[in-house]
């Protein structure tokens, strides 16, 4: 623990911890129906994310803590976006946007896996692994599907509620939730080698500590 806030005072982290506290923000804002706002604590929160880890490695401001309240911040934000649409979107009055609402259940589940995963290694003294590329593009992916439904979505819109003409017709709207989904479905199979690797890396190093 003592190792974990050692070098803790950073930029990056503060962004984390920003963003942190950016998803009550987000949520409360999304249920009182201040769309608007809900878009540019969404927008913030993203840009944080993108800005941590720049700044991280470019001012060499890398941490322990870092490495735990960045995805921490990533998971409790892209699990309340989650949960939000889906309680949105089951609610519609359209059957077919109803009917896709449990598809941002995908999203939900894959990030408490991430987390029990993540959880069993830690308790097994493993360290879990760090965002691959896959990873990083499913993140992207995911914030700009989800302000893009935010902001232009059937029934949902912040920005088509003054314009209609600019609403995402539902079969484009429930493409980019898929492509997203997929793309998120391969980043969590990336994570599998390395896992997997380091816990027959232990099962490996206790066994050679029995026979010596």
């Amino acid at each position: 623990m003592k190792g974990l806030f050692k070098g803790c005072l950073t930029v990056p982290n503060l962004l984390s911890v920003i963003r942190i506290i950016l998803v009550p923000v987000f949520a409360v804002l999304f249920y009182k129906d201040y769309l608007g706002w809900a878009v540019l604590a969404l927008f913030f929160s993203g840009l944080s994310d993108f800005l941590d880890g720049k700044i991280a490695r470019r001012f060499n401001q890398v941490s322990e803590l870092g490495k735990v309240l960045d995805p921490v911040a990533d998971k409790i934000t892209q699990i309340t976006i989650a949960v939000m649409l889906f309680i949105f979107f089951k609610n519609s009055s359209t059957a077919s946007l109803k009917a896709f609402s449990w598809v941002f259940l995908f999203f939900i589940f894959k990030e408490f896996l991430m987390v029990l995963i993540g959880a069993v290694m830690l308790a097994n003294n493993l360290r879990p692994a760090a965002a691959e590329i896959y990873g990083k593009a499913a993140t992207f992916t995911f914030y700009s599907v989800m302000i893009l439904i935010v902001c232009f979505g059937p029934e949902i819109g912040a920005i088509t509620r003054f314009n209609e003409n600019l609403v995402l017709p539902e079969p484009v709207m429930m493409a980019l939730v898929v492509i997203a989904a997929v793309l998120t479905l391969v980043a969590l199979l990336s994570y599998i080698p390395d896992t997997l690797r380091k816990f027959k890396g232990k099962a490996a190093k206790k066994k050679a500590d029995i026979k010596e």
